[in-house]
């Protein structure tokens, strides 16, 4: 379909946390964010690079909308190309995430895998030439 784009909305257990974590680890910028009235995020939306996602806590009134914690794992991984790939690597490493392993260099550009605390598995990669 010409003109369409894609947007992930995912879900979290504690999605401002979330938000905070993007922003050490990727440099996400927030564009919004709606609050519940409570404590939660009713919706936002950040951007990483040209990317945007958008986001919300889990409320109990919408069952279908469940964390990774509340699905026991997710078969979602994020893939995220940069131009220095091990500036990001460290940078989300620093700011809390779990490498996967060290960076390499592979046919497809150098790349590394990292978990970030709410289990969501990051590719971090060199963009290709």
């Amino acid at each position: 379909m010409s003109g369409a784009n894609v947007h992930f909305y995912i879900c979290y257990r504690k999605c401002a946390d979330a938000i905070e974590f993007y922003q050490k680890a990727f440099g996400a910028k927030e564009v919004m964010r709606q609050a519940d009235g409570q404590s939660g995020v009713r919706h936002a939306e950040i951007q990483i690079g040209s990317s945007l996602l958008m986001m919300h806590d889990e409320f109990p009134e919408f069952p279908s909308h469940r964390s990774i914690q509340g699905m026991g794992g997710s078969p979602v991984n994020m893939f995220v190309y940069a131009d220095d790939v091990d500036a990001l690597y460290n940078q989300a490493v620093d700011a809390g995430a779990k490498a996967l392993g060290p960076l390499e260099d592979k046919p497809y550009g150098r790349t590394a895998g990292v978990v970030d605390p709410f289990g969501f598995t990051w590719w971090l990669c060199s963009k290709p030439a």
